[in-house]
């Protein structure tokens, strides 16, 4: 009988979301069904011949690596600010929180390549930051900031912060402060109180910014280019050059399949971290 009322409940939930499913089904599913064949197409027909020639070569091994590695820096460093930025934010009131969330949420509305491009102006020889190291004597001549690694990370956590602040500041401002209180009153220090409290509470917040920031960082493909250039090559690179510049399709869809399959890892693995225990 329970599990019948469950049932029940959840139908009518199911039957609003089918009017957006639907677009969304044959917007983003179809397409990336239709990748797959493609990525076993070969000469003679059926062919792992490019997943093979991925999976197999130390070089595309490392493009992967490239990617991995990153997006889980980028992820990192996002949760470092953006978790105690986050816990911030909870402690304003009135206008100055609003004013600071306007700063989080304008940035998402300019495109990523405009902000990609304005870090690409703030690194240059000539540009803001080089300018302001010679001007405190902390450097003599400008120095390579712009194609470094740095510079790349730098600017993919810039861009894809907010993602991380809002994700952990809605899970945040829903924890009611007494908690703390009632622990510390029974005794807890405020380290012991952090983590045995404040972070377990806190842990959704932390699990969907993280999904969040990973997944749009390894899939990104307008910041690592103008960031870094050619000679930085991560898996969404090399699925446009393989489809804009070397005409291997099967090859650029191989590279696609493992992608997305990142993508679904990390988002089945935070779909499972994120359910409440027992």
């Amino acid at each position: 009988m329970i599990a019948w009322l469950t049932r029940s409940e959840k139908l009518p939930s199911l039957g609003l979301l089918l009017p957006a499913l639907v677009p969304l089904a044959g917007l983003f599913v179809l397409p990336l069904a239709l990748l797959l064949p493609v990525s076993l197409s070969g000469p003679q027909g059926l062919s792992l011949a490019a997943y093979g020639k991925l999976l197999g070569d130390g070089y595309y091994l490392g493009i992967i690596w490239n990617s991995l590695k990153f997006a889980g820096l980028t992820t990192l460093f996002a949760f470092l600010i953006g978790y105690p930025a986050a816990f911030g934010l909870t402690y304003l009131r009135g206008g100055l929180r609003s004013a600071l969330l306007l700063t989080l949420f304008l940035p998402l509305s300019i495109g990523v390549i405009v902000k990609a491009f304005a870090w690409t102006v703030l690194l240059r020889s000539t540009g803001v930051v080089n300018k302001t190291l010679q001007a405190l004597h902390i450097i003599d001549e400008p120095i390579r900031l712009i194609f470094t690694e740095t510079a790349l990370i730098v600017g993919a956590v810039n861009i894809f912060l907010p993602f991380m602040i809002l994700s952990v500041y809605a899970v945040v401002a829903q924890i009611d402060r007494r908690l703390g209180e009632a622990a510390a009153t029974l005794g807890a220090p405020p380290l012991s109180c952090f983590l045995r409290v404040t972070l377990p509470l806190s842990l959704p917040g932390i699990i969907a910014g993280t999904a969040l920031v990973f997944s749009l960082a390894v899939s990104a493909y307008v910041v690592p280019t103008l960031l870094m250039g050619e000679r930085y090559q991560t898996l969404p690179t090399l699925i446009a050059k393989s489809f804009l510049l070397t005409r291997e399709p099967a090859f650029g869809a191989a590279a696609g399949a493992v992608l997305l399959a990142i993508a679904l890892a990390v988002v089945l693995l935070s779909g499972k971290l994120g359910k409440p225990r027992a």
